[in-house]
């Protein structure tokens, strides 16, 4: 058959390749506006994300350099040393406070590897991000900030500085969120949460509207969504790797501080790269299932081979229970741990099932189940003799 009867025996073929391929765009928007309002918006991504920062050794090395900076600078660390000395000692306040000064930095680095300076941590970027939330919610007056002045006093103590009289209100604190900026900020998250649930929702739309238009060739329709998906996937892999490359150039001040930079992105961008490999999963679970419903070729031996167990539905799902609870167990993307997510993958995984069902029985009607053990069995009575016919089982 030529290319042009091809097309002609597909209706509405245009139709059909112009609705994936917008719908592939969307969904590509899809996943950084999803990212995104997850990042910024979930206090459990959020605080999760800021904990994994602080085990990241050149993150951390980073934060303590500001704790120190914020508790010497502020404290005057040589004027206090140089009080305590006697007058003709005074000169050696500054090696002094050079010497405690990278003590201090030794003692934060360690401190902010223990579980309880961690805690402190953690508590203060949850606390920080419900205060954002609900600013940009119900509006405030005051700039929103992270607060980490008791990690710095608690360092002040460990190298003798008296941080609890002599620092000012604000030391350790860093702007998030300027009330200057709440306007903008709300219509941001109001942006951004449209722009989430609105993308993702007229992707799927658009994908199913094409599938539904391609009449007598929808399996060819959903193996190009199949490999929409993918297509997806991995541009946002790629995407991402590239701008973290840009972004480290632009943010970096010194070659110094090139690795805490490039760590915070790949950690800030985790659930993106979990996003890029979400849809990389489900477009190969979809080009998979066109395959084993293909009309030729391996997919037809492949149904073939399933047919006993697919024939049965107490068997086709007691199968299908298995690869869901191993699916479930694996979690390969972000969807396995998402309530919503998850009953929609599941409602997916049985109407591919009851699909595939259908075709296998309309093939294969004699292969039953009992037809599939009698093959399954005569298949390893021929494993069998063969192993007997072997070295070991000549005489």
């Amino acid at each position: 058959m030529s290319s042009e009867g091809s097309v002609a025996a597909r209706p509405r073929h245009k139709t059909v390749v112009a609705l994936v391929v917008v719908g592939t765009i969307v969904a590509f928007l899809a996943v950084f506006a999803v990212w995104a309002k997850r990042q910024l918006l979930e206090t459990d991504a959020w605080t999760e994300t800021s904990t994994e920062l602080l085990e990241n050794k050149d993150v951390r090395e980073q934060v303590s350099g500001f704790m120190v900076d914020e508790l010497f600078t502020e404290a005057d660390v040589q004027a206090q040393i140089q009080q305590a000395l006697p007058p003709r000692a005074a000169p050696a306040a500054g090696p002094i406070s050079g010497a405690i000064r990278q003590l201090a930095t030794n003692l934060a680095n360690d401190a902010l590897q223990r579980p309880r300076v961690q805690q402190l941590w953690e508590q203060a970027n949850e606390a920080t991000h419900r205060t954002l939330l609900d600013v940009i919610q119900h509006g405030g007056d005051e700039d929103v900030k992270l607060d980490l002045s008791t990690i710095v006093s608690q360092l002040g103590g460990q190298v003798g500085v008296d941080a609890a009289s002599k620092l000012p209100p604000g030391v350790g604190q860093i702007v998030i969120l300027e009330n200057n900026e709440l306007e903008s900020a709300q219509k941001a998250v109001d942006l951004l949460q449209t722009f989430a649930w609105a993308l993702t929702a007229l992707a799927l739309v658009l994908y199913a509207l094409a599938v539904f238009l391609a009449k007598g060739w929808r399996r060819e329709a959903l193996r190009s969504v199949g490999i929409g998906f993918i297509l997806v996937g991995i541009a946002v892999l790629v995407i991402r790797h590239v701008a973290g490359d840009a972004v480290t150039g632009q943010l970096a001040s010194t070659a110094s501080a090139e690795p805490a930079v490039n760590a915070t992105w790949s950690i800030g961008t985790s659930l993106l790269a979990a996003g890029g490999g979400a849809m990389l999963f489900y477009g190969i679970v979809i080009v998979i299932g066109t395959w084993l419903a293909g009309p030729t070729g391996l997919g037809r031996a492949a149904r073939r081979a399933l047919a006993p167990i697919l024939h049965s539905r107490s068997t086709a799902y007691a199968a299908l229970l298995i690869v869901l609870g191993l699916l479930f167990w694996w979690s390969p993307t972000p969807g396995f741990s998402r309530l919503s997510v998850s009953v929609l993958l599941v409602v997916l995984f049985v109407i591919g099932l009851e699909a595939l069902r259908w075709q296998a029985i309309r093939d294969f009607p004699e292969q039953t189940w009992a037809a599939g053990v009698q093959r399954w069995e005569r298949a390893a009575g021929s494993l069998l003799h063969r192993g007997g016919d072997g070295p070991s089982g000549r005489g």
